[in-house]
């Protein structure tokens, strides 16, 4: 019998065999990798056969693939090499599959007594999983305002596609998550992207019922911000030392980093970056007027401007180099007046103060102000107004004092002597005259009118003697008023160990005296009596 007839006998035989009996083969499909090797096996065991005949169907044409029969195996020509059939169960093995391979292979076994027994399993040769890759319509996003088209596609047979962020799969609403399916391929597309949706390792699988693989990790940049744009620190003082250690620094959150500018009220400074220095706003302006400054962000790519709250304050020169300035001429209470002035070398003034010894000074009788505290006018002087002046200058961020001493001439006043009115003889006498005075005073003695060489403050009389009673007069001069007080200081001595009284001495001066005086009135008695004629009687 010739190949021809042989396979139209066994073609005939599987006809027939298809349309009697029962499935010999358990379900399909089989599924098997390209270039690998299957067995597919039956459902029967030790069978009685005259013939086990497999066939190949590819949906176009059916072919003989290989029979087994007792007394050996036949294989079609194009599985020569690449098939085997088991004399014990009838399984199929076929080796380097190919994707031609894929299809229904059927079994007929025809028993010796002319029985079929047939079955069917479809058999499908898979392509490996390979080359699994994402790719973007955009190289980069904008947040809000892109739509994203992610597609992944792979090598491979019968693939399905899942989508994850991170270990979360990515699941569709049908409104910003939108998937689709294709044989070799899944887009994913996402309306009005946010930062998040892209954030971390976004990858993609693709698998069949024996493989898997995924992509390497996909990262897509999506621009976006500047978000709130915050300003440090947010609440500065409301004035500022100028040249002191202060900045302010602005962020915001923003991808690609965002540009900053500043500005003073709406007018743009040359300033840039994120730091503002004192140094900088120096040089754009030095007011005691509070300014507010704010900064803008600027995102190259997504063109957003976002201004930061403003904060404000002003800057101020430090008060230096206080003066006061006074009179240089000698100054005599009631006859001078005085001017005292404050000034500073640098910085900017707010208020002025006035102290003098400590007290605050106000405006009043002699004492007068400027409008602007400056100066101070005192008319006329007197001795209260002798003190040490201070003056302080007040700005909002320092202050600065300077001091005056004035020095106002004065007196003599009333003089004053101070000592015994009366003394035992061998005394030692110290009279001690005073007199407010500035410059001090000079002082003079005078003893019952005669001057004597006493110079000082102080007349001292070492062991008196009668003829230290008397009246002593303390003379107070000040050279540079001009003027000069006095003050007569009565003593007398009296005799050792007697009390206070006359002396025995004093009282024989004193009737002596009273004799004395006596003896001359009865002689100028008797002297008008001779000179006054006397008239007879007769």
């Amino acid at each position: 019998m010739d190949q021809l007839a042989f396979n139209m006998f066994l073609f005939l035989l599987s006809f027939i065999g298809c349309c009697a009996g029962q499935s010999i083969l358990p379900d399909g499909p089989v599924d098997v990798i390209l270039g690998r090797n299957v067995t597919l096996k039956t459902l029967v065991d030790k069978p009685d056969f005259a013939f086990m005949i497999w066939n190949f169907n590819n949906e176009k044409d059916q072919v003989h693939v290989a029979t087994r029969s007792p007394t050996g195996i036949k294989v079609n020509k194009p599985y020569e090499g690449r098939v085997a059939v088991n004399e014990t169960n009838g399984f199929l093995t076929l080796t380097f599959l190919t994707s031609a391979d894929s299809g229904d292979f059927s079994l007929n076994i025809i028993s010796s007594d002319g029985g079929t027994k047939t079955g069917e399993i479809n058999l499908r040769v898979l392509e490996p999983v390979s080359d699994v890759v994402i790719t973007s319509d955009l190289s980069e996003a904008i947040e809000h305002n892109s739509t994203v088209v992610l597609t992944c596609s792979a090598k491979g047979s019968f693939l399905k596609f899942a989508w994850f962020k991170g270990a979360t799969a990515i699941v569709a609403d049908d409104k910003r998550f939108i998937l689709k399916e294709e044989e070799l391929s899944s887009t994913l597309t996402i309306n009005g992207v946010l930062r998040t949706d892209l954030s971390g390792q976004i990858y993609c699988t693709a698998t069949n019922v024996l493989e898997k693989d995924k992509s390497a990790a996909f990262n897509l940049p999506v621009n976006y911000g500047p978000d709130t744009v915050s300003i440090t620190p947010p609440n500065p003082a409301k004035f500022l030392r100028s040249k002191s250690n202060f900045n302010l620094s602005c962020s915001a959150v923003s991808i690609p980093p965002a540009t900053f500018n500043w500005y003073q009220g709406q007018q743009k400074m040359e300033v840039s970056g994120s730091l503002l220095t004192l140094e900088m706003i120096e040089k754009h302006s030095l007011d005691l007027e509070v300014k507010e400054y704010t900064c803008r962000a600027t995102n190259a790519k997504t063109q957003r401007v976002v201004p930061s709250p403003a904060v404000s304050f002003a800057v101020m020169e430090a008060i230096s180099g206080a003066k006061v300035s006074g009179p240089i001429a000698v100054l005599i209470a009631g006859n001078s007046t005085a001017n005292l002035s404050c000034k500073a070398t640098a910085g900017t003034v707010k208020t002025t103060s006035w102290q003098k010894d400590g007290k605050t000074l106000s405006a009043g009788g002699r004492l007068v102000f400027s409008t602007d505290m400056s100066s101070i006018m005192i008319n006329p002087l007197q001795k209260e107004d002798n003190g040490e002046y201070m003056c302080q200058l007040i700005n909002p961020v320092n202050t600065d004092k300077a001091s005056y001493k004035m020095l106002v001439n004065y007196g003599p006043e009333s003089a004053m002597v101070k000592g015994e009115t009366s003394v035992e003889e061998n005394d030692n006498v110290v009279l001690t005259c005073s007199a407010a005075s500035l410059p001090p005073a000079n002082f003079t003695w005078k003893f019952n009118g005669t001057m004597t060489t006493t110079k000082t403050a102080e007349f001292k009389i070492e062991m008196a003697r009668y003829k230290n009673s008397g009246t002593y007069m303390c003379e107070a001069h000040n050279p540079v008023t001009g003027k000069t007080t006095t003050y007569t200081h009565t003593m007398s001595v009296r005799e050792e160990g007697t009390s206070e009284g006359l002396s025995d001495g004093a009282i024989a001066g004193i009737v002596i005296a009273v004799l004395v005086a006596l003896g001359a009135a009865i002689g100028v008695i008797m002297y008008c009596r001779q000179k006054v004629p006397v008239e007879s009687p007769y």
